[in-house]
């Protein structure tokens, strides 16, 4: 699923202009987008939970050359899946088999 389909979607469902939804999906993400450069958890009840997690600098090594490398510190985005979504991924109509992705 991409972007331009959460954005069909949402108009779809909502029976709004496709701009309208496209404005809607991007206001939320870049709410989600600048709590998480502030440094803040966002909990989307039943879905998850993003964070930032933070990397430290350390010495990597060039896989093709073998020389070593200093890597940066940096900040990355985290999702944990919410308990409701997991459930709902690993249960085919109640019959507690996870079911198989497709083909």
């Amino acid at each position: 699923m991409t972007k331009a389909d959460l954005i069909e979607g949402l108009s779809n469902k909502l029976g709004m202009n496709k701009g309208e939804a496209e404005k809607a999906v991007n206001i939320m993400l870049d709410d989600i987008i600048g709590a998480l450069k502030q440094g803040e958890r966002v909990n989307i009840s039943g879905f998850g939970t993003f964070a930032v997690s933070m990397r430290e600098a350390r010495t990597g090594r060039n896989p093709k050359t073998g020389e070593s490398i200093e890597i940066s510190a940096s900040r990355s985005a985290k999702f944990k899946p919410g308990k409701q979504l997991k459930d709902s991924l690993n249960d085919v109509g109640g019959a507690g088999q996870p079911s198989t992705p497709p083909t």
